[in-house]
């Protein structure tokens, strides 16, 4: 299929968005500077090399540029990069390729999003059994490794309570077009650094709720105790002049999470897509940002 300009670009994006995933520091997860949980940046680079045509392809539904794109990544890749990731950018890119020309982001986001299927749940499915999450377990209801009776938005009303993912399905991206996006503007006007914007969008993710794959993994109370240590990072890096003295309380908090095997990736996933989205907006010109009152408003 001879693919548009306007999809090349979302693919030239979505590459962007996880090269600087692995560009910028974030504690407990993988960069360039600090491989960890057996994976390093090439993984999850030559992850993105494979999934970028499929979560960009304007053939393809939701569910299926998921599926399409775990099964090219795991031909690439031997371990999950990027599940968590091509969930949220396949609906991103849906709503820009969809987008009304007077449409917000958000509010084709939530269209695409309402009219997902069973299909793309069957579809879902076999993507995240085929990426084999860690601490994936079992759901009484809507279990992946059953034929799904039920829509794609269903299913992730039934996940959101311990998956702050689905919870983006089911609340049109609230966490990522609304904190995340206050975080990575702040951060940059602190920091004026791009790479230090998105980590400083992570630990707004981190300190702001318990990582739901730290959750799934070893338990709620675990992941309590990473977010109070993202907050009392945080407060450390306020009293920071510069970045390198931020930089020496970052790679503390990356030490202590990843000698214990704590990987917070639904906050690394959350950030990636906020990167995303906010490439989205200012490229298509579909938004202003007023950070008044630290507010992001849409018009």
């Amino acid at each position: 299929m001879m693919r548009s300009p306007v999809d090349l670009q979302l693919s030239d994006l979505f590459l962007a968005a996880c090269e600087m995933d692995v560009t910028a520091f974030k504690p407990g997860n993988v960069s360039r500077e600090s491989p960890g949980h057996d994976m390093t940046a090439e993984d999850f680079l030559a992850s993105a090399e494979a999934a970028a045509p499929h979560v960009t392809d304007p053939g393809l539904e939701i569910g299926e540029r998921i599926y399409r794109a775990i099964e090219a990544t795991r031909a690439a890749v031997d371990c999950n990069t990027n599940l968590g990731i091509v969930l949220l950018a396949a609906p991103l890119m849906h709503a820009a390729q969809h987008r009304m020309p007077d449409d917000t982001l958000a509010q084709q986001l939530q269209r695409s999003l309402d009219a997902l299927t069973r299909e793309d749940a069957e579809w879902v499915y076999q993507a995240i059994r085929l990426a084999a999450p860690g601490g994936l377990g079992e759901s009484p209801r809507h279990d992946v490794r059953e034929k799904p009776a039920v829509t794609l938005l269903t299913a992730m009303q039934e996940a959101e309570k311990w998956d702050r993912i689905a919870y983006q399905y089911t609340h049109c991206y609230t966490d990522i077009l609304g904190a995340g996006l206050i975080s990575l503007h702040q951060g940059r006007v602190h920091w004026d650094s791009e790479s230090a914007a998105v980590t400083s969008a992570y630990l707004g993710f981190l300190s702001g709720f318990p990582d739901s794959h730290i959750g799934r993994k070893y338990g709620l109370g675990t992941a309590e105790k990473v977010q109070t240590m993202a907050f009392d990072c945080i407060a450390h890096l306020t009293q920071c002049a510069d970045w390198p003295c931020a930089k020496t309380h970052l790679k503390g908090l990356d030490q202590t999470l990843k000698s214990s095997g704590f990987n917070p990736g639904t906050s690394a996933d959350l950030t990636v897509a906020t990167w995303l989205a906010d490439r989205l907006l200012h490229e298509e010109g579909i938004c202003t940002s007023n950070h008044t009152k630290g507010s992001t408003q849409f018009v």
